[in-house]
C-alpha cells in the first residue's frame, strides 16, 4: 500500500510539472471530488506540496488524484 501511495504522489507531481495552470484535463479520464465521493469513493491519502494540496481517493482497484490550487482550480484524474 505505501509502495502504491508514493508511486501515485510521483506520478502527481511528474504531472503538475509538466501540466499548465490552466489545463483542466487529466490523464485518462477527469471527473469532479464529488461525483467520485457520490460514486463510492473513499479519501484514502492526502498531501501538501507547495501552494497545493493532493487528495488521492479509492475504489476497489481504481483510484483518482484530485489537485487543489485553490478552491475555483480543482481537477481530478485517474491513475490507473
Amino acid at each position: 500500500m505505501l509502495k502504491t501511495l508514493v508511486a501515485i504522489a510521483a506520478f502527481v507531481c511528474a504531472s503538475a510539472a509538466v501540466a499548465q495552470e490552466s489545463d483542466v484535463t487529466a490523464s485518462k479520464s477527469s471527473a469532479s471530488m464529488a461525483n467520485l465521493i457520490k460514486q463510492g469513493y473513499e479519501i484514502k491519502s492526502s498531501s501538501w506540496t507547495g501552494s497545493k494540496l493532493f487528495v488521492f481517493l479509492q475504489k476497489d482497484k481504481s483510484a483518482y488524484a484530485c489537485e487543489f490550487a485553490n478552491v475555483t482550480n480543482t481537477r481530478c484524474g485517474s491513475i490507473n
